[in-house]
């Protein structure tokens, strides 16, 4: 998305410095008013600097950033018209349900029938009805996690800010909240951008997710175009296709042939990079076949079963092809040390050439 003043946030050559640490290296985002972005990477990548540098509890050492068009870079949080969630839900223990979800209500100087009439509103839409008057101590975690958006919803914010809010939540209660915050953004038509490190959370929830690797941004697409057209093996590998495998490919007649180290060349008339490339893929895009079957537009490696589980509706396989092991998803039962054919369909693996790939195979 190009840099917009019509933008509701347009962060632009951002940086952030810890002391004399570069954190965040010239990140540039733009987000269009009404549209959920959740920025996704792992631990120390940079993706909570950037959220508490929007929100502005973080000072940007160069760069800007603007709302609707206003920079606020220099604009302390509360003139912001933001609203966060935390992880940690940061409630006030000693307060009941309405003073929490009415806190910010209180801080602006609303009146107190207002504030309550306000908070009953919040309330009703969170399935909280009722509650205005237990002590948040009493609550469980999916309950206090309700009040914790009522909170940030109350003071009726253009944009809110989640910050890894429904980590802390079992698995259940977090399926129920993603949809709950889905479905309350699309009815009130704020932004939000929602820091993750959960691939599947961030999927889930998101118009548009941003990678991010080392205080930069890797990629930014639509879920499904990131998923299946990762732009370099970091995103390849962090959207889960961690098994990788090293392949030589050669310009022939119709096309090429890819040669792999184990198992025959096969002839592929879609356009590849030609070379040493390390081609990487998910589990489940690899199957199990007959060690001696020719499939056309297949790589047919012969391996061994070496380890099986079953995590529920399917079996996952160890693969021994040679020294390197790869994970497999099936839905049949296999017998452990039998000689299989993991087949791999040449139009869903992602290949990078040896220049740009990083990894080896995967054990």
């Amino acid at each position: 998305m190009e840099s917009s003043a019509l933008a509701a946030i347009d962060v632009e050559h951002l940086q952030v410095s810890y002391g004399s640490q570069r954190v965040l290296h010239g990140v540039s985002l733009s987000v269009a008013p009404g549209e959920f972005i959740a920025i996704l990477g792992s631990s120390g990548c940079g993706k909570t600097t950037l959220l508490r540098t929007i929100a502005g509890f973080h000072k940007a050492s160069g760069g800007a950033i603007r709302l609707s068009g206003r920079d606020v870079v220099n604009t302390p949080p509360e003139k912001r018209g933001m609203a966060m969630m935390f992880q940690s839900y940061a409630l006030w223990p000693h307060m009941t349900v309405l003073g929490n979800v009415g806190y910010g209500l209180r801080l602006r100087g609303v009146p107190r029938d207002e504030i309550r009439a306000r908070v009953a509103k919040v309330l009703k839409m969170l399935n909280l009805s009722g509650l205005e008057d237990r002590r948040v101590t009493d609550l469980s975690g999916g309950q206090r996690q309700r009040v914790a958006l009522g909170r940030a919803l109350a003071i009726e914010p253009e944009i809110l800010l989640l910050d890894e809010p429904l980590s802390n939540l079992d698995a259940k209660v977090r399926v129920q909240l993603r949809s709950e915050i889905k479905t309350l953004q699309k009815r009130l038509g704020f932004t939000a951008i929602h820091v993750t490190h959960d691939r599947e959370e961030a999927m889930t929830m998101a118009d548009r997710i941003v990678v991010m690797d080392a205080g930069r941004i890797a990629q930014v697409g639509a879920p499904k175009d990131v998923y299946d057209h990762p732009s370099s093996p970091f995103v390849a590998s962090f959207m889960g296709a961690e098994n990788t495998l090293s392949l030589d490919i050669r310009s022939s007649a119709s096309g090429v042939e890819v040669r792999v180290p184990e198992g025959r060349p096969v002839a592929y008339d879609k356009e590849v990079p030609v070379g040493s490339v390390t081609a990487y893929f998910r589990d489940d895009v690899a199957s199990l076949d007959d060690p001696d079957a020719q499939i056309d537009g297949s790589i047919i490696l012969p391996g061994k079963i070496t380890q099986r589980t079953y995590p529920g509706g399917h079996y996952r396989y160890v693969v021994a092809v040679g020294d390197c092991h790869f994970t497999v998803t099936d839905h049949r039962y296999h017998e452990i040390d039998r000689p299989v054919g993991m087949r791999l369909p040449l139009a869903s693996l992602h290949l990078f050439p040896d220049t740009q790939a990083t990894g080896g195979n995967h054990a």
